[in-house]
């Protein structure tokens, strides 16, 4: 994975974070509520991408 940002775009981000908030902390593009999908969810931090678009290359 190369250089990873915040998503720029404000709009999508702002909505983004209401969404991780209503989810509790919890990545809302994954169904399971575990440690894991906290997010940054694990995938992200083991370097395999955002699966919701918070961060990007």
């Amino acid at each position: 994975m190369g250089r990873v940002i915040k998503n720029p775009d404000t709009v999508f981000l702002k909505n983004l974070k209401r969404r991780i908030r209503q989810n509790n902390g919890y990545c809302p593009n994954k169904p399971r509520h575990i440690p894991e999908n906290k997010c940054p969810c694990q995938t992200f931090r083991e370097g395999k991408g955002c699966d919701c678009g918070q961060y990007i290359e």
